[in-house]
């Protein structure tokens, strides 16, 4: 538990190799008090040398991506999943779309290139840049197992080309693939005269046609056009035509050769509190070629430079060699090996390259388990019980059960007459004026490091028990402890938070009224809620037999939260999740409010602990189709693997048993506790098809689950 006040602000912008390699040394080496932020357009970076043996089928997906996401969690950094567009180096601070800016005192970049040509007519619409690494590698998926005719065009006759060139037509010859590469000048310039020859013999014994002495003038969907008026035919086509700059970093101030970063010997920039690795920098010391091999050295280099700029230490220089081993795939398991001028090639060059490569990935991927908290040896009795064998997860070990708010609730008083608590609802109408009015409270304890996505989650999370009974939002208080921050980085934090809580409470409808904030050892976020109806409040007791059940949101938020907090969960599984939190429900609410009978929204209770309490209200049991209840990617996976929310077996002892469950693992998830949950409501029959087709074309993943029916429990149908 963190101690130490947070007093500095390090932001990596680029999730490129080096800055991967820093996450990890950062996780077994943090400086304490500083505040470690990652962006990055994606939650993960495909790691370059694995990328042609991806493409001609000699690896997975999953085999060269950089899990940002679980890096991030190791390192205790914040992740923001958005691309960095601008730089202002006096107000310190980096532009993000779609959220405030990101304040700093030390920043580094490592952004990578890109190898777009934007200037090149039609390569918008119907090209794609080999980087950035993500965009193509899915882009080659699509076009290798599809339906489209085998032919492709590489524009760029270097070693990046023909190496890209070559796995394609590996990959490509099953299907009789033919591959061209184009090239304005004359091919692989950059090499030897040994190397250059080999790399022909390989290119020609793979069928590959080389185009020389003629440049790209257009790109159509299935055709290239060239300047000697010849056109070739392309289903895919390939920008490789050397290695550019990102366009944003022209407006940042920074000293710039060619477009890329200039810094010293120390990596550091013309600014001296932002640093630049990898191939976005270039080395005015020490000039050297953009190779993977060189962001990867630098990394110690710059995690020693970031530690001392952020504690007033000295700087270290980073001295890159002057050679280095070079290895190009070969399309086959082959490569060719260069260095000190000696060329050669064979299956043992790529047998070192596999080795290396696989070594690299597997230090990012295979992270040193995390310590658990230490545990005195003498405790009093029942601790071992309370602590339970799941360590309690943010967004559901933060909740109580069921049971025991039951129990706590049961010893109330009656309330006044103008302040109505109907039985099981989490928010309690008040009649003001002969007005009715909803008011609700709710907090979380966070389950990211970044204020900004956590504000979203905790605003979507209240705002639920005030959609559910078909209210309008009013008013909001937010609720606020932060840990011990340094004055600056309060006043930071504060300014994100506020300014995300306005968006969300406004775009639903309500105003931000105020709040009350205070220092705690962790931060927590909530909010309490007011909201308006018009006509009568919808409960949990108004469902009738014969009611259709329709959830609008995917469930397996405790599960896939639970295994990020463990390192466990895929990256995209973890954006996909925070999106579906995020979401908010005001039109789905409005639509519902309409018709609904009955509605609650499904959170720490699990859907079977909210639908029972609606059974229960309503005198009634339900039915409910398990293959039709949508999970969120990944959920079930994770369920498998035996990951459950601390709170998931409170959820299911409290459901008691449900007839017709024969076990496994999807109904499992019935008792998974949910933060931001969707909403769900018992609507007429007649009505349900309509209603559904409405939500889903306004984007919602709504789905009907089950019925409400005469009887008591829940049943499986």
């Amino acid at each position: 538990m963190q101690t130490l006040p947070l007093a500095q602000d390090l932001v990596l912008i680029g999730g490129g190799h080096t800055h991967a390699l820093i996450l990890r040394m950062w996780g077994m080496r943090p400086l304490p008090g500083t505040r470690l932020t990652v962006i990055d357009p994606s939650p993960t970076a495909a790691y370059s040398g694995m990328l042609p043996g991806f493409v001609a089928g000699h690896y997975g997906r999953d085999d060269l991506d950089i899990d940002l996401v679980r890096l991030a969690r190791f390192a205790g950094a914040r992740l923001i999943v958005e691309p960095a567009t601008g730089i202002d180096l006096a107000a310190r601070r980096v532009t993000v779309p779609g959220r405030p800016p990101v304040v700093f005192d030390v920043a580094s970049l490592d952004i990578g290139v890109t190898s777009d040509l934007p200037d090149l007519p039609g390569f918008a619409d119907h090209g794609v840049a080999a980087k950035p690494l993500g965009r193509f590698a899915d882009r080659w998926s699509a076009f290798r197992d599809g339906d489209a005719p085998p032919l492709a065009v590489v524009i760029g006759g270097g070693v990046a080309g023909a190496e890209l060139a070559m796995a394609m037509a590996h990959a490509l010859k099953p299907r009789g693939g033919q591959v061209t590469i184009v090239e304005r000048d004359r091919a692989l310039t950059g090499l030897g005269d040994g190397a250059r020859a080999l790399l022909l013999r390989e290119m020609a014994a793979l069928g590959i046609t080389l185009v020389e002495g003629v440049t790209v003038t257009q790109l159509l969907a299935d055709r290239v056009m060239l300047s000697d008026g010849s056109e070739l035919p392309s289903r895919l086509t390939v920008g490789a035509a050397g290695a550019r700059p990102q366009d944003w970093l022209a407006r940042t101030g920074l000293g710039l050769s060619d477009g890329f970063v200039t810094v010293n010997a120390f990596l550091q920039s013309t600014d001296e509190g932002v640093f630049a690795a990898g191939d976005c920098a270039h080395m005015a010391a020490s000039p050297r070629p953009k190779a993977g091999v060189f962001a990867v050295r630098q990394a110690p280099v710059l995690y020693d430079n970031l530690v001392a700029r952020l504690s007033g230490g000295q700087l270290r220089p980073y001295r890159p060699q002057r050679d280095y081993l070079k290895l190009v795939s070969l399309g086959g398991r082959r490569a060719m090996a260069v260095k000190w001028g000696r060329v050669q090639g064979g299956a043992a060059f790529w047998r070192v390259k596999d080795r290396i490569d696989r070594v690299f990935v597997d230090k990012l991927g295979n992270l040193p388990p995390m310590a658990p908290p230490e545990v005195p040896l003498t405790v009093a009795q029942g601790v071992a019980e309370a602590m339970g064998d799941v360590p309690p997860c943010g967004g559901c070990g933060a909740k109580l059960g069921r049971r025991a708010l039951q129990a706590g609730l049961a010893g109330l008083s009656a309330p006044r007459a103008d302040v109505l608590r109907p039985a099981g609802e989490d928010a309690a109408i008040l009649l003001t004026g002969g007005v009715r009015q909803v008011i609700t409270t709710d907090h979380l304890r966070s389950v990211t490091e970044d204020p900004v996505l956590m504000t979203r989650i905790a605003a979507v999370h209240a705002l639920g028990d005030i959609w559910a009974m078909g209210a309008e939002p009013q008013a909001a208080l937010v609720s606020l402890t932060l840990p011990p921050l340094s004055p600056a980085l309060q006043a930071r934090t504060m300014a994100e938070i506020m300014a995300t809580a306005e968006e969300v409470i406004t775009a639903a409808g309500g105003a931000i009224a105020g709040g009350h904030s205070a220092q705690g050892p962790e931060m927590t976020i909530g909010f309490t809620l007011t909201g308006l109806c018009e006509g009568p409040p919808i409960t949990l007791a108004g469902a009738t037999a014969g009611d259709v059940l329709i959830l609008t949101k995917p469930i397996g938020t405790g599960v896939v939260l639970a295994a990020e907090m463990r390192g466990l969960a895929r990256a995209g599984d973890v954006i996909a999740c925070h999106a579906t939190m995020t979401r908010p429900q005001t039109e789905a609410a409005r639509l519902l409010a309409t018709v609904a009978h009955a509605m609650t929204d499904v959170t720490g209770f699990g859907l079977a602990g909210h639908l029972a309490g609606m059974a229960d209200a309503s005198g009634l049991g339900a039915e409910l189709d398990l293959a039709a209840i949508p999970l969120l990617p990944g959920a079930l996976d994770l369920a498998e693997r035996g990951v459950r929310s601390s709170l998931w077996p409170e959820n299911r002892a409290a459901v008691g048993p449900i007839a017709g469950e024969t076990g496994g693992t999807r109904a499992e998830l019935l008792f998974d506790p949910q933060t931001c949950g969707g909403l769900l409501a018992a609507v007429p029959e007649h009505r349900a098809a309509a209603l559904l087709a409405r939500l889903c074309a306004t984007g919602h993943q709504a789905a009907i689950i089950g019925r409400m029916v005469e009887g008591a429990g829940l049943r499986l149908g």
